[in-house]
């Protein structure tokens, strides 16, 4: 089996290396060899590899930017996923791409699931989810995984912020009225590479793969379990970075709660960001722990470099 990863240099994709490795020949590109901005160098991509599955890990994530740079949030996310379908139709291959929470306007009371209305509230949001309309109209075979509030060893994130402001500031605000499911880039590659080889064996077993490819195609929710405020999430972190050693000038109740209005930004974030996953562990028989676990291991794996 052949496999095309897009995005190989980010959080989830450097995680994808790893993953998917063994599944057969993987292709890995960076933006240098893959920018989903050309369009035209994309398409003769995967026409000289004619991938067997393509993984695509790149996206447009600069989600306040986006409501400046309209247009490129929209190549990226949309049109350049639209190509990439309509290769993955051409040449039978299944593609597995990313979306987000954002598609959804978050004011639902509870868990989000993949069957309830969208109504993205911010120009990242529409885009990914206009990339992720473009997959399901090509008829092409695919995974499209709506993910959420990502972290890794690599690269920037909210719990990377949080060790670095509590070592530098008496005082720290985090927003309590956002809740989600914090999820490790580990988790989501581990979890990709699992249900590709479950479609694999299933496929290679029955007598009209092709057939049995397409029922498992659709939108699945691909979380951590649980559920925690930023506000939270950022005392937990604390709370468990002291444990581990790590320097920090507050302690974690210390941590002041606000509101979003208190805290604008530029793009709309979703309130409730909460996302149903018992789709996917059903489907593929996959538990999902719950969002401390990786947590945990991030913050042990961080702490000699601080």
């Amino acid at each position: 089996m052949k496999l095309l990863l897009l995005g190989a240099n980010g959080q989830v994709g450097w995680e994808l290396q790893r993953s998917l490795a063994p599944l057969g020949e993987l292709i890995a590109c960076d933006r240098k060899l893959a920018d989903l901005s050309q369009l035209q160098a994309l398409s003769a991509l995967v026409d000289k590899h004619q991938p067997d599955v393509i993984v695509n890990a790149a996206a447009y994530t600069a989600v306040d930017q986006a409501e400046q740079e309209v247009e490129q949030a929209f190549l990226i996310n949309a049109e350049a996923v639209g190509l990439l379908a309509e290769k993955a139709r051409q040449y039978d291959s299944f593609l597995v791409h990313y979306s987000t929470d954002y598609v959804f306007d978050g004011e639902k009371s509870g868990a989000y699931l993949e069957s309830d209305a969208v109504n993205p509230q911010s120009i990242y949001g529409k885009s990914k989810l206009k990339g992720e309309q473009l997959i399901t109209a090509s008829g092409c075979k695919h995974l499209i995984f709506r993910t959420s509030w990502v972290f890794a060893t690599r690269g920037n994130n909210f719990a990377k912020t949080m060790l670095k402001l509590a070592a530098q500031r008496d005082t720290l605000q985090v927003v309590a009225d956002q809740f989600g499911a914090p999820t490790s880039a580990d988790l989501i590659a581990d979890v990709t590479s699992l249900c590709l080889q479950r479609i694999l064996t299933l496929s290679q077993q029955s007598m009209m793969p092709d057939e049995l490819s397409e029922t498992f195609s659709g939108i699945y929710h691909l979380v951590a379990a649980g559920e925690v405020s930023w506000h939270q999430y950022a005392q937990y972190v604390i709370e468990k970075a002291i444990s581990l050693g790590f320097e920090s000038r507050i302690q974690s109740q210390a941590v002041q709660a606000i509101s979003t209005a208190e805290f604008p930004r530029p793009a709309s974030r979703p309130a409730n960001s909460v996302m149903n996953a018992s789709k996917l562990s059903r489907t593929f028989d996959i538990h999902l722990p719950d969002w401390q676990c990786y947590v945990d291991r991030l913050l042990e794996e961080l702490s000699p470099q601080f």
